[in-house]
């Protein structure tokens, strides 16, 4: 076991708070540091051996934690702002005690950790998140033209208005009154330019997608597209951090809630855990396996047949796919990574 202190810096953009314990508990040192890799490093320095260093998870701490890393060498972690104040249960709360805090629990190893993922799936998330934003926003200025179609009761003559065809006629729209129109043609030139966003977004994720091997083999599964596979990817990383299945499905917030009391027995709906983009591309790919495998079919009919809701029983699809399927990308990884590690040795 490596031996050392224990480093805990509550992050901002501008300044860190740095609280140093010693492996006994002693607290070391103490001191707000600018926001700059070089300077912690050489405090941190000063104390002897570094144990590891646990940040308090945030916008920008994660590059500063794996320049850190590359630098120093430091094991370096990230641990769940949520958690952290939970476990302390004071409403005094400041820089310093968050700091000393983080330290400590790392010292005594029960620091709450958040995964730190490489750079490369970091930029892809945020593609991934990107392109995610601008599907939402292409959604709600339908939703607007649709709105300003109703309340001035005009009928389309086609079945998809998303068409050439039906841009073409919403362009051709006259009878409104001024400001109305006025909109409507505001509206129009948004939802053109938001959909040559998302097409330029697509072609970036396709060159990406082509390019990783753990993106072509989620492709392969029945019910996961392409860009369904791309979520995946960035928001699970790497299925190599978990344990179990179970472990997974928990984190992508598609386990049921435990409520049961007592002699009672139940569940109360999904956890409320889990990145709402991943569980929304979990729940698609449920529908398709419904709909599309015999397995999951049959599985849901006996569900439907036992009286269970529609929505329980996606949930439930969701949940067991993703636990019988986290072996198989498991291995694939472990697989990659081995074949990865004989190719640089040669």
């Amino acid at each position: 076991m490596i031996s050392g202190n224990s480093v805990g810096i509550d992050y901002h953009s501008r300044s860190l708070e740095v609280s140093i314990f010693s492996k006994a508990g002693e607290r070391l040192g103490r001191r707000c540091c600018a926001n700059d890799v070089i300077e912690v490093a050489d405090y941190v320095s000063k104390f002897g051996a570094v144990k590891g260093v646990a940040l308090e998870a945030s916008t920008g701490s994660a590059n500063f934690a794996q320049s850190l890393r590359e630098m120093t060498g430091w094991d370096t972690k990230l641990c769940h702002p949520g958690y952290v104040q939970r476990m302390r249960h004071d409403p005094d709360k400041s820089d310093k005690a968050d700091s000393e805090l983080i330290a400590d629990l790392h010292r005594v190893g029960y620091l709450p950790e958040v995964w730190l993922g490489s750079e490369w799936i970091r930029d892809l998330r945020s593609l991934v998140r990107y392109r995610a934003q601008r599907v939402k926003a292409q959604r709600d200025v339908k939703l607007r033209i649709r709105a300003v179609l109703r309340q001035h009761r005009i009928v389309t003559p086609h079945k998809d208005l998303w068409t050439q065809a039906g841009l073409a006629w919403l362009d051709s729209v006259r009878g409104l009154p001024e400001h109305n129109q006025w909109i409507m043609q505001r509206h129009l030139r948004e939802l053109r330019h938001v959909m040559s966003e998302i097409c330029e977004c697509n072609k970036r994720l396709k060159i990406v997608a082509a390019g990783d091997a753990l993106i072509q083999k989620l492709t392969t599964k029945r019910g996961v597209g392409l860009f369904t596979a791309l979520v995946l990817r960035a928001e699970i990383g790497t299925f190599v951090r978990f344990r179990t299945g179970k472990e997974l499905s928990r984190f992508c917030g598609v386990s049921p809630r435990n409520a049961s009391s007592g002699e009672r027995q139940a569940d109360s709906g999904m956890i409320k855990a889990g990145n709402p983009i991943l569980k929304a591309a979990l729940i698609e790919v449920s529908h398709a396996l419904r709909r599309y495998d015999p397995r999951w079919h049959r599985f849901s009919e006996d569900l439907k047949a036992r009286g269970k809701l529609g929505c329980v029983i996606v949930a439930a699809v969701a949940n067991r796919w993703l636990r019988a399927s986290f072996h198989e990308f498991l291995q694939f990884e472990l697989e990659e990574q081995k074949a990865a590690e004989v190719k640089m040795a040669a």
